[in-house]
């Protein structure tokens, strides 16, 4: 790993755990501040991948312009049929959770729904301005091209899951419903899923390399999180589909790969 992904990693994880357990903790604990108030300071944390890339441009991409790098992480063709693939896949993943769940618990599949503490609107704006918007310009815009560089596609999946996966550590244990045992099968669940969403974006990012396609795969998957009751069981079916994305992309992957060498030899 290069000093320059390294650096940025330890950075990103830094900034965003001094904000979570700094402005988060003593805006609860000393201010004891509304839902909502807490709300707002957890998206403005998510953005802490954003603020390093910012604060640090002219280091972490010396020679560019910010107004240069947002029109290239944004210059790729945006298809719908894509944009519709992403979101199913993301959508589905979850449903089909929820369904296999619901069948193995014997419960109805409306039972692992509810509305929560916020409005639909509310959900869907919180969802929109957290991690799809405050954490996609320095995962994927930033890191992704650097990894993708230096490990290949699928080698550069897994350790931009795992990268992502343990910056959320933070949250494991302050902003969750789990302990004990529970939280093994909890953090693989996280590490696995996020490495598949890593798989999904970079795998359509490779065809056309817009930012947006992440955005809504990061989105499509925050959003139904909000509304999602679920226990342990859910995660550990959760990782299961995903792992079968992976290895689905993976083969996908595979058979480009040995067209393209067809191809050539045909040349």
């Amino acid at each position: 790993m290069s000093n320059k992904i390294r650096n940025y990693v330890i950075f990103s994880y830094s900034v965003f755990w001094a904000m979570v357990l700094g402005i988060c903790g003593t805006a609860s604990m000393v201010f004891h501040c509304s839902p909502f108030v807490m709300r707002v300071l957890s998206n403005i944390c998510a953005w802490s991948p954003t603020i390093v890339l910012l604060a640090g441009f002219k280091y972490w991409c010396n020679g560019i312009t910010i107004k240069k790098f947002y029109k290239n992480i944004f210059s790729g063709k945006i298809k719908a049929i894509w944009l519709f693939a992403v979101s199913a896949i993301t959508v589905g993943a979850t449903l089909l959770t929820v369904l296999i769940t619901a069948f193995i618990q014997k419960q109805e599949f409306s039972s692992y729904w509810s509305l929560g503490s916020w409005s639909f609107i509310a959900s869907l704006l919180f969802s929109i301005t957290t991690g799809p918007t405050g954490e996609e310009s320095g995962w994927r815009g930033f890191l992704r091209p650097l990894l993708n560089e230096k490990y290949g596609f699928v080698k550069s999946c897994i350790v931009q899951g795992i990268i992502w996966a343990f910056w959320h550590t933070v949250l494991w244990f302050v902003d969750s419903d789990f302990m004990g045992l529970q939280m093994i099968p909890y953090i693989l669940s996280n590490v696995i899923v996020m490495s598949g969403l890593c798989f999904i974006m970079n795998f359509f990012m490779e065809k056309h390399d817009n930012l947006v396609y992440a955005i809504v795969v990061h989105f499509c998957f925050n959003f139904l999180y909000c509304f999602i009751k679920a226990d342990i069981w859910f995660y550990v079916i959760l990782s299961v589909i995903y792992i079968v994305i992976i290895a689905v992309l993976c083969l996908i992957k595979a058979k480009q790969a040995r067209t393209q060498i067809a191809e050539k030899d045909q040349l």
